[in-house]
């Protein structure tokens, strides 16, 4: 099953009020596992970085001004994404502009049926404690010293471990099979009927000789319980 784990960088919190995407990081991962592919773009969003926005995530107007506007790269992203299952942290965030960019070119945008939100995920699994991606790496033992300020693609990679953790650890991509081979029936192969067969009894006696020394050995002990035992 593939999937893609993805974050946006902005340029505020409202598409509809004028924000638009400037950054977005992907990872794939196939059954759980990452597959070492990734897609990680900068936009120029054709409008002023607001100081809030850029303390979050350092992008400035003169980084950003050589950048490629989202309409010159969306096919590839798309190409990327394909029809995949999207993973995302508060992903109604990340969609909401992902879809607002899309709908702004007259392109078709991306179901809701595909979206997976970590954060419903934690809620659910850790009720009453912290959600953020910085909470989830600290609960989970994820590093994220490297984490200075938001990046998409970094927060992507980081994410893609707490969403392992999240849906079982691990182990769950540890898989003898592939899916394909899933599907294969296995048959039992005939065998010889005689090895199902019990092996005979084998009878172990102690020899004559074994018999006299164990007596003689007997014979040395005082007073042993089972010979009070005999006598009671």
């Amino acid at each position: 099953m593939r999937e893609i784990v993805f974050d946006t960088e902005t340029t505020g919190l409202s598409f509809s009020g004028g924000d638009r995407m400037v950054e977005i990081g992907c990872i794939e991962m196939v059954n759980r596992v990452e597959t070492g592919r990734s897609f990680h773009l900068y936009f120029n969003p054709e409008r002023p970085m607001p100081v809030e926005a850029f303390r979050v995530h350092g992008l400035s107007d003169v980084f950003l001004s050589d950048k490629p506007r989202f309409h010159e790269k969306v096919d590839e992203l798309l190409e990327f994404l394909g029809d995949s299952r999207l993973v995302a942290h508060n992903a109604s965030f990340d969609f909401g502009f992902l879809n607002g960019e899309l709908g702004k070119l007259g392109r078709e945008i991306i179901s809701l049926d595909r979206m997976i939100d970590t954060v419903a995920m934690a809620r659910q699994r850790h009720p009453g404690a912290k959600h953020s991606l910085d909470a989830l790496c600290t609960r989970y033992g994820i590093d994220r010293s490297h984490r200075v300020l938001h990046g998409a693609l970094l927060d992507a990679q980081l994410l893609s471990q707490v969403y392992i953790e999240l849906t079982g650890g691990r182990q769950i991509g540890l898989t003898l099979v592939s899916e394909v081979e899933e599907k294969i029936e296995i048959s039992v192969i005939d065998t010889d009927p005689r090895a199902a067969q019990p092996r005979p009894m084998r009878v172990f006696e102690p020899s004559a000789e074994e018999l006299a020394r164990h007596a003689g050995f007997v014979a040395t002990l005082k007073n042993p319980l089972w010979g009070a035992e005999a006598s009671g």
